[in-house]
């Protein structure tokens, strides 16, 4: 298994609206994908709640800390 990390500090208001934007646009590409392989009426899932509560955390432009975890499994995926 390979680990990746990604450390960002937001020491600024310019950092945070960096953040705010690529937390925004990861919880629009993942509630795109997820819809299209959920269906519309689908209840949302954890992982999709997650990224909302990062999202919405992101919009009060505050000093802190993103780490975005990344843990790559050898396995590849199943084939439909």
């Amino acid at each position: 298994m390979s680990h990746y990390e990604a450390v960002f500090e937001i020491e600024s208001k310019s950092d945070a609206e960096a953040i705010r934007l690529l937390v925004e646009r990861a919880y629009d590409a993942l509630r795109e994908e997820t819809r299209e392989i959920d269906g519309d009426e689908a209840s949302p899932s954890e992982m999709l709640e997650q990224f909302e509560a990062i999202r919405n955390a992101a919009r009060h432009p505050t000093p802190g800390t993103l780490t975005i975890h990344y843990d790559q499994h050898d396995e590849a995926f199943e084939k439909p």
